[in-house]
């Protein structure tokens, strides 16, 4: 009997390749990429100050296209390519056909050039959440030289470190199933120390930054969140169980913390914020990446308590108690937000990493055991063993991304200010860019009066052009 011509063995169908998981892979990398374009672009272009608007949302889609060049020209193969070093990977170019069109790491049944997608994507929205703690100051120009440096020198390590089978982190046994420490712990670690160096905004704006637009700030967080769908449902690499629960475990712990905040919010401040509800989210999704696919629903809902919780107390009271916070503007909260909330996720991961989970996720899951389940099957060397290892990474993502961006940003700064003037900064966008977001007639605009920019000649109707002003 023949087998359907779509599932024929050929050239382009190899028998290793498994259609079902390719496809699965594709999507989830399609969502993760739309949590950045346009997801964050939108995020970021409405939830800063009007004049900010462009700014914000170009220096996340800068940052999408440069990783990607530099992905594929060296920093995949530097985050799992063949070996270099214990935590770094040789620098090769990730375009040859022999290369791309090979079985995957990690016996995956898809070719690297699926996987080189999906790493990419990861990589990219790394970059544009170290941008949320830079908004509103930072030079556009040093922000270009910034993003192909720290992708090379700080976001290869910790890839290659945790997620590559040859990285020393990944062998010793630590947990980080799809970038709790990679992607957010290094974002906000590297985005607070970034925001160091670069200074603070004017005083003007950090006394207030109201969002130009809630409802469009709304739909670029709803676009993050239901993108988080291809972020830890892809983990598995494969269209299969683990894939299922990790999306699960991820809404049920964004919703859970969603609510915490919001609630604290209510109790503590008397209005429910809609920015702090955003916030709430976002700590709920960093939390749980680490852990998505490789905890029950109980501790899922858990760990959204948590991660509603801990960063509002971290962001809400001790940052206005620590005098070292306190020093540095970090516009977007990032270090509460992914610092906190991934290294509470890493902890927690640590702690409820269940066994028969485990082995859905890892090909050798004997070592993985949570410390609760070490309690209960008399395991607790073992369970203790591995919240030592989750510490551990924590230290080792911090300590590298305080060194490797405080090294890039004094080399950027000997090209470039790293910080934009203090007459660029009072200007904003059009100062930049020579573009602004909105052309409001209340900025000094004018009303365009051309037969073929308007859907009225005003200077026919006089009373349109008056009540149009007088509205304004």
């Amino acid at each position: 009997m023949s087998l359907p011509s779509n599932l024929a063995i050929n050239d382009a169908s190899p028998d290793w390749l498994n259609k079902g998981d390719n496809a699965w892979q594709l999507t989830a990398a399609t969502m993760v990429g739309l949590q950045t374009v346009p997801g964050l672009v939108i995020l970021y272009g409405s939830i800063v100050k009007k004049k900010w608007a462009v700014n914000s949302a170009f220096m996340a889609l800068y940052a999408f296209a440069a990783v990607l060049v530099c992905w594929v020209g060296w920093a995949y193969e530097m985050s799992f390519g063949k070996k270099l070093l214990p935590f770094w990977g040789k620098p090769v170019v990730a375009l040859d056909q022999s290369v791309l069109l090979a079985q995957a790491f990690t016996g995956s049944f898809f070719p690297t050039a699926t996987m080189v997608y999906f790493q990419f994507v990861f990589a990219a929205i790394t970059l544009v959440l170290i941008a949320g703690a830079l908004l509103g100051r930072m030079n556009f120009h040093a922000w270009m030289l910034f993003v192909p440096l720290w992708l090379t020198f700080s976001y290869t390590i910790g890839a290659y470190s945790l997620w590559s089978t040859d990285g020393w982190l990944y062998k010793a046994g630590v947990i980080d199933f799809c970038g709790g420490y990679v992607i957010h712990l290094s974002s906000g670690v590297a985005g607070f120390t970034a925001a160091y160096w670069v200074g603070p905004r004017t005083a003007k704006d950090k006394e207030r930054f109201p969002p130009n637009n809630i409802i469009l700030m709304l739909a670029g967080a709803g676009m993050l969140w239901m993108g988080w769908t291809g972020f830890n449902g892809g983990g598995p690499y494969a269209a299969n169980l683990d894939s299922s629960l990790a999306v699960l475990n991820t809404h049920a712990c964004a919703a859970t913390s969603l609510l915490v905040w919001l609630f604290l919010d209510i109790i503590f401040f008397g209005k429910p914020s809609v920015i702090g509800a955003v916030q709430g989210m976002i700590t709920g999704l960093v939390c749980i990446t680490p852990a998505a696919g490789l905890v029950q629903g109980w501790a899922a809902i858990i760990m959204g308590i948590s991660s509603g919780s801990i960063p509002w107390y971290t962001m809400m009271v001790l940052h206005k108690k620590i005098w070292f916070l306190k020093q540095v503007d970090d516009t977007m909260a990032v270090f509460h937000t992914h610092a906190v909330a991934g290294s509470l996720g890493g902890i927690l991961t640590g702690f409820f990493a269940e066994p028969r989970l485990n082995r859905l996720f890892y090909a050798d899951p004997t070592h993985y055991i949570g410390l609760v389940y070490g309690l209960v099957n008399n395991r607790v060397g073992d369970g203790l063993r591995q919240m030592g290892l989750q510490i551990g990474g924590i230290v080792f993502i911090v300590v590298l991304n305080m060194v490797m961006t405080s090294l890039i940003c004094l080399l950027v700064r000997v090209v470039v200010p790293l910080r934009l003037s203090d007459e660029d900064m009072q200007i904003g966008d059009d100062a930049i860019h020579g573009e602004e977001a909105y052309a409001l007639w209340g900025d000094g605009e004018k009303l365009e009066t051309s037969r073929h920019n308007s859907v009225y000649d005003l200077e026919e109707f006089p009373a349109a052009t008056k009540k149009g002003a007088d509205d304004v």
